[in-house]
């Protein structure tokens, strides 16, 4: 089935793809900038998850249905190797995966902010489902951002 897009539906999913391109490229090049393994596996995660973003977009622009709601085959876990480099970690480290956690939190709100906007623009249901959900994952990559940066005293919540 082609769905018809409007020039706004149009021009913010044009705009949604180049955040989340901008996503992954944070998410990748960060992966290899952190200090903790843990931290690298979520945000190797993360970028993948921005992927398959990337890609519902890509498929709405092309005019498809991007079938949201069946499920993807699961990817085989790829988590590298843990030296013990990687395990002792001092505070300038922790420090800078903290600048690291901060700067993507921040690109989460922001990006879960414009696809509130983009729901409330949607004109074809199937182009707000699709905001929905994607509004959806970006607020669960958020939490699990702010939850690793809690589990490791990077934020204050009192």
């Amino acid at each position: 089935m082609t769905i018809q897009l409007t020039e706004k539906e149009r021009m913010f999913l044009e705009d949604a793809k180049i955040n989340e391109e901008v996503c992954i490229q944070k998410y990748q090049n960060y992966s290899n900038q952190v200090k903790d393994p843990k931290l690298q596996q979520i945000l190797s995660k993360l970028a993948g998850e921005e992927q398959e973003h990337y890609d519902t977009l890509d498929t709405l622009l092309k005019g498809e249905d991007p079938k949201i709601n069946v499920p993807k085959p699961q990817k085989p876990n790829q988590n590298k190797q843990v030296t013990i480099e990687n395990n002792i970690q001092g505070v300038m480290s922790n420090k800078k995966d903290e600048v690291i956690c901060n700067d993507l939190l921040s690109t989460e709100k922001y990006v879960a902010g414009t696809y509130g906007d983009d729901v409330f623009e949607s004109f074809n249901p199937i182009v707000r489902e699709a905001m929905q959900h994607i509004q959806k994952d970006e607020q669960k990559h958020g939490e699990e951002i702010f939850n690793y940066m809690y589990s490791k005293n990077m934020c204050n919540v009192k």
